[in-house]
């Protein structure tokens, strides 16, 4: 394969997605690394053009990285990103079809979420805390966490407006530039407003963002995980917590009061209910358990 003619599709495509289909600049990123592996991969088959690439290519690709230890979500991922490319070259004449189409990833075994039990979500929000502006600040960014469900991403890039006045409801923009509102709870409510009180005399002048770090702009992502990380010390839960375990005792929580599995996606902004699906399972452990302690036939004896 011309080393030229790919490094220019390359190019191509990626400020496609970045201009037309408005991807993040980490997936850019993302679609760039793996598809520079297979371009490495080609030229070391002997692929002289670009036209040569078949299915039986990407299916010692995808061998390839299994002998290499590839997990089956990395593998699911460059599979991805090839189809997306190929997709162009096909567009563009380059290919006639898309070798990637038939090419299946390995069956990945789906994990549960990580989660707080309820008792622990509430230890690590009333966790014993100073008057200081930081400790106001983090209060309000683990209520507002917990209360709605938020991406990391997602609570990084709010800005004062994304409230309704009273804050019983925040606008936050999801994957894909989706746009959905999402319920406030009291707790979260008080929280914000405990941080708003304080957050003049910290912010930069013109800043926008609701969190600000001390030195007045917009709070970095790594703090807000660090400074979680820090919260949960501080309450004594003995375990990793971090932005997404947050939202996944949301979800989970949610879902075990509700039964309402809908309404639990349009919350989390997922694009497909089989995405919110992972929760039924969490769901299903906590009735299971009711089951073994409450069941006359279940209990063990003693």
């Amino acid at each position: 394969m011309a080393a030229e003619a790919l490094a220019r599709q390359l190019e191509t495509y990626l400020k496609r997605l970045a201009s037309v289909r408005r991807a993040s600049k980490a997936t850019v990123d993302g679609r760039r690394r793996d598809l520079e592996a297979f371009a490495r991969y080609a030229r070391d088959a002997g692929l002289t053009a670009l036209s040569q690439i078949d299915t039986h290519h990407v299916r010692g690709y995808v061998a390839s990285m299994r002998r290499a230890k590839a997990g089956s979500a990395t593998v699911k991922r460059h599979l991805s990103s090839l189809r997306g490319f190929f997709r162009h070259l096909v567009d563009h004449g380059e290919l006639r079809a898309n070798p990637a189409l038939e090419v299946r990833a390995p069956k990945q075994a789906q994990p549960l979420p990580k989660t707080l039990t309820k008792e622990d979500a509430v230890r690590l929000v009333e966790a014993p805390a100073d008057d200081s502006t930081i400790a106001t600040r983090d209060r309000a960014i683990l209520e507002l966490f917990y209360s709605s469900g938020l991406r990391l991403a997602e609570l990084h890039g709010l800005d004062l407006d994304a409230f309704e006045s009273d804050l019983s409801e925040v606008r936050v923009t999801g994957k894909g530039s989706r746009q959905r509102i999402v319920p406030v709870g009291r707790k979260a409510r008080e929280a914000l407003r405990a941080w708003l009180r304080e957050r003049p005399d910290h912010a930069a002048s013109g800043e926008r963002a609701l969190f600000v770090s001390s030195r007045g702009g917009r709070l970095s992502r790594s703090s807000i995980g660090t400074r979680l990380a820090y919260w949960a010390r501080r309450a004594g839960l003995g375990v990793r917590v971090h932005p997404h375990r947050l939202r996944h005792s949301f979800a989970t929580h949610l879902l075990e009061e509700s039964g309402d599995l809908r309404a639990v996606q349009e919350l989390l902004g997922h694009a497909s209910i089989s995405t919110t699906q992972v929760y039924t399972h969490l769901d299903f452990a906590h009735l299971a358990r009711v089951y073994d302690a409450a069941h006359p036939r279940a209990r063990r004896k003693g």
